[in-house]
């Protein structure tokens, strides 16, 4: 089994890396030089030229929710992927950070107000996704319910980055959520290491 993942410290590779570390797995980095040509190895995998992408025995996965459902599933030793009354949470809610609440936290990034065109966006207003998940983690430990998995893998990094971005605000049950994800061994390890990266940028 090889695994290439192509990243940058600066970019949801964080993720993909971090989810790499929980599974246990084996795998190669290539790192991405943002100011530099794309390697020609990762534009014959991904011609949109995109971190993360990986590799594994020649197949392709992009885009870092799959990443971490697919890792979850090669790996199932691992138990991160949902058990079986799990499934409606885990599915619901790792979709609705990877679609509605990642376009809201970029619309309000840069400035977009989606007011009197709700109906027109898929996340309808940025502070009614805030709320809903706020309204999740303060009911839930974890996004299944009481049990880590990939989705938390893809959220905790979400809420990680638009949280120091202010994108997304730093409420209560954001940082707590936070806090019992980040200090797991995987992801303090996966962590140190693209932050070692960044330092070279």
């Amino acid at each position: 089994m090889t695994i290439t993942l192509f990243t940058h410290p600066f970019s949801r590779g964080r993720t993909a890396r971090w989810m790499l570390e929980e599974v246990g797995a084996s795998y190669d980095v290539e790192v991405v030089d943002f100011d530099a040509p794309r390697p020609r190895a990762l534009l014959d995998a991904n011609p949109l030229g995109k971190v993360p992408t990986l590799i594994h025995d020649g197949k392709v996965i992009t885009e870092v929710a799959a990443i971490c459902i697919y890792l979850a599933d090669v790996f199932p030793d691992a138990d991160l992927a949902p058990h079986a009354g799990e499934t409606a949470e885990f599915w619901r809610w790792l979709f609705f950070v990877a679609g509605p609440m990642e376009q809201a936290a970029t619309a309000h990034a840069f400035g977009w107000d989606s007011a009197g065109r709700e109906a027109n966006v898929g996340f309808g207003s940025y502070e009614a996704v805030v709320d809903l998940l706020d309204a999740k983690l303060s009911r839930d430990d974890f996004v299944a319910g009481t049990r880590f998995t990939a989705a938390d893998v893809c959220t905790a990094s979400f809420l990680g980055w638009t949280m120091m971005t202010e994108s997304i605000p730093k409420r209560p049950a954001f940082e707590a959520y936070l806090a019992r994800c980040m200090d797991r061994p995987a992801a303090r390890k996966a962590r140190a290491a693209d932050d070692a990266l960044a330092a070279e940028f």
